[in-house]
C-alpha cells in the first residue's frame, strides 16, 4: 500500500483500524469477530484496504496478482460496513472505560459530574 489511509482493514486479522482516532497517532484498531461478515464472497480475494489515501488507485490490495485498485473500483460496497463495526466496538470500549473509572465513595451523580454521562452512542 502506498500511503496510510483514514481507515485500514486487514482481512486476515479481521481488524478495522481508524487511523485518525481521538488522540491516536498510530490509530485504534478492533478485531471484529463476525465470521459471516468476513466470509462474504465479495471479500474473498482482498488482502487489505487503506481507505482515504492520497493515492486512491492503491486503496485495495488483493491476495493474488490482481493490480491494486481504488475502493470504488473494487465494488465491495461502502466504507460504512467497516466503520460502523468499528464504531460499535469503540462504543463498547468507551462504556467499559467509563464503568471501571470509579473513585471509592463516589456517588453516581458525582461520577457523572466528573466524567459526563456514560456514553450511549458513537459515530465516526
Amino acid at each position: 500500500m502506498a500511503s496510510l489511509g483514514n481507515w485500514t482493514v486487514i482481512f486476515e486479522d479481521k481488524k478495522v483500524i481508524k487511523n485518525y482516532a481521538e488522540g491516536a497517532s498510530d490509530g485504534v484498531g478492533y478485531e471484529i469477530n463476525d465470521d459471516a461478515f468476513w466470509n462474504d464472497p465479495k471479500f474473498s480475494n482482498i488482502w487489505a484496504i487503506q481507505y482515504g489515501t492520497s493515492v486512491t488507485s492503491d486503496e485495495v490490495e488483493y491476495r493474488d496478482t490482481t493490480p491494486h485498485t481504488s475502493f470504488a473500483e473494487a465494488n465491495i460496497g461502502d466504507i460504512s460496513q467497516f466503520s460502523s463495526r468499528w464504531d460499535s466496538a469503540h462504543l463498547t470500549k468507551l462504556q467499559s472505560d467509563w464503568d471501571v473509572n470509579n473513585i471509592d465513595g463516589e456517588t453516581e451523580a458525582e461520577k457523572i459530574a466528573r466524567l459526563g454521562a456514560r456514553p450511549t452512542s458513537y459515530s465516526s
